[in-house]
C-alpha cells in the first residue's frame, strides 16, 4: 500500500504571520597567493631538475610525477606527497640514460612513498588538492601500534579558504618532533587528529579519523593515529603543481532563484530546529550561506527536510521517550525533550509535508565545531515523496525506490563497503565535499562508486534507503551534509539553505520562509484578538497568495496551541491545508509549479 505525502504542515502560528524572508547570501572566500619560487628552492638539490625558472621547474617535474599521480599539474598549488622525488626523478633518469647507452637500469623502490601503502584517492583541480594515503600498522613496525584495520591519512592544500567562525569544541595539542615546520598546529575537531600549516603562502591540513572511546568505536586511537601523523609529515616533498595567477577576491555566484513564488513550498528559517532537540538544549545554526549552486540530491520532487528522529517512528535520539496511549489504533509516544505527540509510523503524513525543517545541530554525539553545543547531527535528513509499505500496517517504508543524484561534477571519494559516499567537487572559485549516507553499500560496490570515479551533475548515484550498519536500522530517509576547507581543514556547515535554493531551482518556483521569532513576537496580540473570528481568515490570506478556500480551524485547537507554546511545551501542531483535496482519493502536490502530477492514493483514515 503506497501512503501519501500531506502537502499542508504549515503551524497554525505560521500561518497567522509571514515574515519577509532573509536574504540568502554567498559563502566570504579568500584565495592563497603561492610563493612558487620557495617550492621550487625545495627541488634544488635534485639533479635531475636544472631549468631557469620557477614554471619551468614545475612543467619538467609533472611531466614525470604525471606518470604516478593523474593529472597533477592541475593543482594551482604546490603538492606535498610522502613522495621521495628526489629519488624518483634520479632513477626515471637514469633508467633513460640506460635505455640510450644499452645498459643495465639501476634497481629503483617500487613506489617511494615511504613506506606507506597506496594512494587510493588523489584529485587535484582549480581549487587545490585532495589526497588519501594508506597506511598499515604492521608495515610501521617502529611505531608499534596494533591497529589492524587500514588506516586513512588525508591531506590537502587549498588555492581557497572559506572564512568561519573559529569552530566550538576544537582542541589544541602542544606538538612535539616537527620543529622543522614553522607554525605548524596540531589539533582535534570533529573526530579528526588534524595538524595546520602554511609553507609557500598555502594552507595544507593532514588528518587522521581517530577516537579515544575505546573498542567499541572501532577506530584507531588519537595517540596511535597522532604517531602516524607525524611519521607522513616527516615524508613530505613537493610532487607537482603549476604555478597560476590567482585574484586575492574570489567572486562566487551561488544563488540563482526561479522569479515565480510556489504556491505549496514552504520552509522554517534556518537554525529554527524542532524547539528542545538541540544537544543540550541549545538552539541550531541560522546560517542563510548557500554554499554551491548544486542540484538537489533527490532525483524527484516533492521532498520534505525534517527530522528522521523526533518525528513519527523517531527514535528520539537516546534523549529519552514516554508512552502516549494509542491514536486511531497506532501506538503513541512523545520524546522528553520536545514533548511532541508522535505515532509510531514512519509513513505518517506530518512526515511527508511542508513546512522544511532544519535538523543540522540536532542532538547527536557527533563533533559539529559550527553547532553552538559542540556537538549535533552533521546534516540533513531528506524524505522522498512517498511512503511504501510491504505488509499493510507494518508501519515501515520500503527502501530503495526513490533515485540519488550527484548535486555536481566532481570524483567519488569511497572505500569497498563503506556507508559513507563523498563526492568531493574541485572547481574554479568552488571547493567543497558532500557526503550522502543510509544508501545501500553492496550496491555501490556493485555500480564501481569507489573512489576516483568521476560523477557528473544529475547522474543517478543510488537510491534512498535505511541502511544503518545495517538494512532497515533507520528510517527511509537521506542524509546529506556539506563540508567546506578552513584554515583548520574540512569542517561541517550548514546545508539548510543550500538545499532550499536547489529545491526551488528543481521546482522552478520560490519557498516562502516561516520565521518563528517574527511568529513568537505576534503571538500574544493574536491571543488577545482569538474572539474575532475575522481576524482568522485575514491572517490566513496574508500568509499566501492563494485565492482558493481554505478550511477554517477551531478556535478551541487554536487558545490550545497558544496555550500550550506559552508554557514551553511543544505538542503536534494544527495543520493548515494549502491546496484544495478533490473529492477523489487522488491529490496532485504539484498546483503552482508543475506542468504534470504526481497522484498518490490517499493514506488509511485510520493514522492522522
Amino acid at each position: 500500500m503506497l501512503r501519501g505525502f500531506g502537502i499542508a504542515g504549515l503551524a497554525l502560528a505560521a500561518s497567522i504571520v509571514a515574515a519577509a524572508a532573509q536574504e540568502m547570501k554567498s559563502p566570504r572566500i579568500s584565495s592563497t597567493q603561492v610563493d612558487w619560487d620557495a617550492a621550487v628552492l625545495e627541488l634544488a638539490p635534485v639533479d635531475a631538475l636544472r631549468p631557469a625558472d620557477a614554471m619551468a621547474a614545475m612543467a619538467q617535474l609533472n611531466r614525470a610525477t604525471g606518470e604516478r599521480f593523474t593529472n597533477i599539474a592541475a593543482s594551482p598549488v604546490p603538492v606535498l606527497l610522502p613522495f621521495d622525488t628526489a629519488a624518483f626523478l634520479r632513477h626515471r633518469s637514469a633508467a633513460a640514460d640506460a635505455a640510450g647507452l644499452a645498459t643495465t637500469v639501476p634497481t629503483a623502490p617500487e613506489d617511494y612513498l615511504s613506506g606507506f601503502s597506496a594512494i587510493p584517492f588523489f584529485y587535484p583541480g582549480p581549487a587545490g588538492y585532495d589526497a588519501v594515503v594508506m597506511a598499515r600498522a604492521q608495515e610501521m613496525p617502529e611505531l608499534a601500534i596494533g591497529y589492524l584495520e587500514p588506516i586513512y591519512i588525508h591531506i590537502g592544500g587549498s588555492a581557497l579558504v572559506y572564512e568561519l567562525d573559529e569552530p566550538v569544541g576544537m582542541i589544541g595539542w602542544p606538538v612535539h618532533g616537527l620543529e622543522g615546520i614553522p607554525g605548524i598546529r596540531r589539533l582535534y575537531l570533529e573526530n579528526f587528529v588534524r595538524y595546520t600549516f602554511v609553507r609557500y603562502g598555502v594552507p595544507y591540513v593532514v588528518a587522521i579519523e581517530c577516537s579515544d572511546a575505546g573498542l567499541r568505536i572501532r577506530r584507531m586511537s588519537c595517540r596511535d593515529a597522532d604517531k602516524v601523523a607525524v611519521r607522513f609529515l616527516k615524508a613530505l616533498h613537493v610532487a607537482g603543481g603549476t604555478p597560476q595567477n590567482k585574484p586575492e577576491a574570489v567572486h562566487t555566484a551561488t544563488i540563482d532563484r526561479p522569479p515565480e513564488q510556489s504556491e505549496v513550498f514552504t520552509y522554517h528559517s534556518p537554525g529554527d530546529i524542532i524547539p528542545g532537540t538541540g544537544f543540550r538544549r541549545k538552539g541550531g545554526v541560522a546560517d542563510y550561506t548557500v554554499y554551491s549552486r548544486m542540484r538537489f540530491p533527490i532525483a524527484e520532487a516533492p521532498a520534505f527536510a525534517n527530522s528522521q528522529s523526533f518525528m513519527n517512528w523517531g527514535n528520539c535520539e537516546a534523549t529519552g521517550r514516554t508512552g502516549a496511549g494509542k491514536l486511531d489504533g497506532v501506538s503513541a509516544y512523545r520524546c522528553r525533550v520536545s514533548g511532541q505527540t508522535l505515532i509510531s509510523d514512519e509513513s505518517a503524513r506530518a512526515n511527508y509535508s511542508y513546512p522544511w525543517r532544519d535538523n543540522f545541530c540536532e542532538h547527536r554525539n557527533f563533533y559539529v565545531g559550527q553547532c553552538p553545543g559542540g556537538l549535533g547531527h552533521q546534516g540533513q535528513d531528506i524524505r522522498p515523496a512517498s511512503c511504501k509499505q510491504r505488509i499493510h500496517g507494518a508501519n515501515r517504508c520500503e527502501p530503495y525506490l526513490h533515485d540519488v543524484v550527484a548535486v555536481r561534477d566532481g570524483v567519488v571519494l569511497r572505500a569497498p563497503r563503506q556507508e559513507a559516499l563523498y563526492i568531493v567537487v574541485n572547481a574554479p572559485n568552488e571547493r567543497i565535499r558532500v557526503r550522502y549516507l543510509h544508501m545501500l553499500p553492496r550496491q555501490f560496490d556493485a555500480d564501481g562508486m569507489l573512489s576516483g570515479r568521476v560523477v557528473r551533475e544529475g547522474e543517478v548515484i543510488g537510491k534512498v534507503g535505511n541502511f544503518f550498519r545495517r538494512e532497515r536500522a533507520t528510517t527511509y530517509h537521506l542524509h546529506f551534509d556539506l563540508q567546506v576547507p578552513t584554515k583548520y581543514g574540512w569542517v561541517f556547515v550548514n546545508p539548510y539553505m543550500t538545499l532550499v535554493a536547489s529545491y526551488e531551482r528543481l521546482i522552478q518556483a520560490r519557498g516562502q520562509e516561516i520565521k518563528e521569532q517574527d511568529i513568537r513576537e505576534d503571538l500574544p496580540e493574536m491571543a488577545k484578538r482569538l474572539d474575532n473570528h475575522d481576524v482568522l481568515s485575514s491572517a490566513r490570506a496574508a500568509v499566501s497568495a492563494q485565492d482558493r478556500p481554505r478550511p477554517a480551524l477551531p478556535l478551541r485547537t487554536v487558545r490550545t496551541y497558544l496555550a500550550n507554546r506559552g508554557a514551553g511545551v511543544v505538542h503536534q501542531a494544527p495543520v493548515l491545508r494549502l491546496a484544495p483535496r478533490p473529492e477523489s482519493s487522488r491529490r496532485n502536490i504539484w498546483t503552482g509549479h508543475h506542468k504534470g502530477s504526481f497522484d498518490a492514493p490517499e493514506r488509511q483514515s485510520s493514522h492522522p
